[in-house]
């Protein structure tokens, strides 16, 4: 069964930084996408970023140049660093997971979830 396990989230003012770690067990890393998600309050969960199965990442506009997607496939862990963070950026993060067919497309739908970290930005 696959298990994500976030960790890195906390309180930081505007412009700061934080890097979010995400620990993964019981799937076969090669045949997943993985994700970074979040969602504010009073907001739906969007996704932030992902990595395909060819390690080709993808960024929402209001993150990129800010947020970077990477992955340890020695440690089967995944990473987002967050640099410039603004206010607008709190709320939980999740990382996520999907099997996929496709080597350089990520499904839409993400199966596996981890249980979150909270991300605050002061300004």
């Amino acid at each position: 069964q696959v298990q994500l396990v976030e960790s890195g989230g906390g309180s930081v003012q505007a412009g700061g930084s934080l890097r979010l770690s995400c620990a993964a067990s019981g799937y076969t890393q090669s045949r997943y996408c993985l994700g970074w998600f979040r969602q504010a309050p009073g907001k739906e969960r969007e996704r932030v970023a992902r990595i395909a199965r060819n390690g080709g990442t993808s960024y929402a506009d209001s993150v990129k140049g800010r947020f970077t997607i990477s992955q340890d496939n020695a440690k089967n862990t995944l990473y987002l660093q967050m640099n410039g963070l603004k206010p607008e950026d709190t709320g939980i993060y999740y990382c996520a997971a999907q099997e996929s067919t496709f080597l350089s497309a990520c499904p839409g739908v993400f199966a596996y979830w981890g249980q979150g970290t909270q991300v605050t930005v002061s300004s």
